[in-house]
């Protein structure tokens, strides 16, 4: 439906230049969307996978193993789309304080996005409610050091920033002035806790993202955390027990689409065409980070199997349980997972290394680093950088 431009111009002034600020109208859209039939059956689906995605707990034999992964899989998704080039296993790397290399810029952005995430995550499992004082608090671990870390961590900008061009006269679009950032994140608040609004929770989230999107509170960081917000709204209103659903690799692969069509909205009013695009996202992530979870149990399975057939099994087992939950690791941290000695768990990985299960990837006679690479192998797909 084109109801027309879903804001206003505000004249401001950005780097000594006059410049039209969009100014968006508080959400929900009017008139109110158009549930059509296919839309119906669109959201159904949508939901029916989600479901699917939350009760993925009952299928792993530890939830937490695949949170772990995941939710660092989707750190390096997010972050690619900023432009960041870090892989998974640079990451993972990173976080073994010991291993061999020097930390870099991308590594260390796509580390602060998982600290972000799991912030937030903690926070809500205190009960603090979904809101703008959280956010800015993610926002704060999000650009706690490295690029980005001169952009007002965990404050709402002062300052008019815009989105394209090389400065705001020739820039793609402009975001509300800085004197409006704190009333249009206030609106949204409402909005995201408003529990007369007549649409499900995947609807509001879906507006709520183009709606942050647009107003751009931060000076650096608003896509990632724009991103985080779909998660944590659908998990705020137990659409999902854990903040499990990430969008990001669909956004990735659909970039030009997923740009258009927020110009749309804002240009046009086209809040369907949006909802459209976003619940065949949601279908499609949720079926498939089901598939790759059953994937992963199937892996663990086969090669507990393999392990199990050895004649001397128990300290092999107790060093791929420790793989199982960091897939790059030392000896070092092998022996503090598995409560092993260090010769114990050298036997142990020696065995899993003769099995091909584990790899060793430094080429070293000290501090060697191990990984469990059919299990990355897994996690990787469609992480390759833009």
């Amino acid at each position: 439906m084109q109801r027309g431009i879903t804001g206003s111009y505000e004249t401001t002034i950005a780097g000594g230049e006059q410049v039209r600020a969009f100014m968006p109208h508080p959400l929900p859209p009017e008139p109110p969307l158009d549930i059509s039939n296919a839309r119906q059956r669109l959201l159904e689906r949508a939901t029916l996978a989600l479901g699917r995605l939350d009760s993925i707990t009952l299928l792993l034999p530890d939830p937490n193993l695949f949170l772990y992964a995941y939710v660092r899989r989707e750190a390096v998704l997010s972050s690619q789309i900023e432009g960041t080039q870090s892989s998974l296993s640079d990451l993972l790397l990173f976080e073994l304080e010991e291993a061999p290399g020097a930390p870099f810029d991308d590594v260390v952005e796509v580390s602060n996005y998982v600290a972000a995430l799991e912030h937030g995550m903690a926070r809500l499992r205190e009960g603090f409610p979904l809101s703008n004082r959280l956010i800015r608090e993610m926002h704060a671990e999000l650009l706690s050091r490295g690029r980005g870390s001169e952009k007002a961590p965990g404050e709402f900008r002062r300052t008019q920033n815009w989105i394209g061009g090389t400065r705001p006269g020739n820039a793609h679009f402009i975001p509300p002035p800085p004197t409006q950032v704190e009333e249009c994140m206030a609106a949204l608040e409402r909005f995201i806790h408003d529990e007369h609004t007549p649409y499900p929770t995947l609807v509001k989230a879906a507006l709520a993202h183009v709606q942050f999107e647009t107003i751009h509170p931060f000076l650096d960081g608003n896509g990632r955390i724009g991103r985080l917000l779909i998660a944590f709204i659908l998990h705020h209103h137990e659409a999902l027990s854990q903040p499990l659903l990430y969008l990001s690799l669909y956004f990735k692969q659909h970039r030009a689409e997923y740009y258009r069509l927020l110009d749309l909205v804002r240009s046009e009013g086209d809040w369907e065409a949006w909802l459209d695009f976003f619940l065949e996202g949601v279908e499609s992530t949720a079926t498939n980070a089901v598939q790759t979870a059953r994937r992963l149990v199937t892996l663990f399975k086969e090669d507990d199997a393999r392990i199990k057939s050895l004649r001397r099994a128990a300290s092999a087992l107790r060093v791929f349980n420790a793989l199982c939950e960091r897939p790059v690791i030392t000896l070092n941290e092998v022996c503090r997972r598995s409560s092993s000695s260090f010769p114990t768990a050298t036997k142990g990985m020696e065995a899993l290394l003769s099995l091909g299960i584990a790899q060793e990837v430094t080429g070293q006679r000290r501090n060697r680093v191990f990984t469990y690479q059919r299990y990355l192998d897994i996690l990787n797909e469609g992480t390759e950088p833009l």
